[in-house]
């Protein structure tokens, strides 16, 4: 039971890094102070889907833990 918990903290901190490092769908302040340079330049779009494949695996692992936590206590 223990180990269970310990999992299910390790991965609700996977998920809060994985939302907090993805990037916006407007850019939001960082849009502003690179004045439009990643248009010229373009995203590196490899990282973002990455990173949200990670995070979508985190929140999936994050329910199961979630109910058999549930269950079990």
């Amino acid at each position: 039971m223990l180990i269970l918990k310990i999992a299910h903290f390790i991965i609700a901190l996977a998920v809060i890094a994985g939302v907090l490092l993805q990037s916006g769908r407007s850019a939001g302040l960082s849009g502003a102070i690179d004045g439009g340079a990643t248009k010229i330049f373009g995203k590196k779009k490899g990282i973002d889907e990455k990173l949200s494949f990670f995070t979508s695996i985190a929140a999936v692992l994050f329910m199961i833990t979630s109910l058999l936590l549930a269950f079990f206590v």
